[in-house]
C-alpha cells in the first residue's frame, strides 16, 4: 500500500515536471501550430490545443486499464495523471480561462499567484518570448508581487 502511495505522489509530481517541459519545449516548439490556438483567444469553446488533453487523457486511461486487474504501479501512475488532468481542467480551463463560468476570481494567494503567472504566460500571442510554463509550481515572484 505504501509503495502505491509513493508511486502516486512521485507520478503526480513527475506529471507537473513533464507538463512544464512539454509546454516549454514541445508546445512552444515544434507543435506550436497546434498550441497557438490557445494563445489566440478565439471565441469557440473548443480549440485545436485541446488535442493535448485528449492525448494525455488517453495515456492515463490506458495505464489505469492495464493496471486495474492487480492495482499495480500502472494503475497508480495513470490515476496520478488523471488527478493532475482534473486539477488542470479546474484551475486552467475553469478558474483561469473561464471556459466554463463556475468560479469567480481566485480568492487565495496561491490561486491568485497561479492566475498571475498564467496571465504573464499569455502576455504574448507568439511562440516566444514567453514565461511561466508550469501549472501548480510557478516562480515565487508571482506570489511576492501580490503583497
Amino acid at each position: 500500500m505504501y509503495f502505491n502511495i509513493f508511486v502516486f505522489i512521485v507520478s503526480f509530481v513527475g506529471t507537473e515536471i513533464l507538463a512544464w517541459a512539454i509546454h516549454k519545449y514541445v508546445m512552444h516548439g515544434f507543435l506550436w501550430n497546434i498550441h497557438k490556438t490557445h494563445h489566440e483567444h478565439n471565441e469557440g469553446f473548443f480549440e485545436l490545443n485541446d488535442i493535448f488533453s485528449l492525448f494525455f487523457g488517453t495515456i492515463s486511461t490506458v495505464l489505469i486499464v492495464l493496471g486495474a486487474n492487480n492495482f499495480d504501479y500502472r494503475f497508480f501512475i495513470g490515476l496520478a495523471v488523471a488527478v493532475y488532468g482534473m486539477l488542470y481542467f479546474v484551475l486552467h480551463d475553469v478558474l483561469i480561462h473561464k471556459r466554463i463560468k463556475f468560479f469567480g476570481r481566485p480568492k487565495t494567494k496561491y490561486l491568485s499567484g497561479i492566475a498571475k503567472a498564467h496571465r504573464a504566460h499569455h502576455k504574448s500571442r507568439e511562440k516566444s518570448p514567453s514565461e511561466s510554463f508550469g501549472l501548480l509550481w510557478v516562480s515565487k515572484k508571482y506570489f511576492d508581487e501580490l503583497d
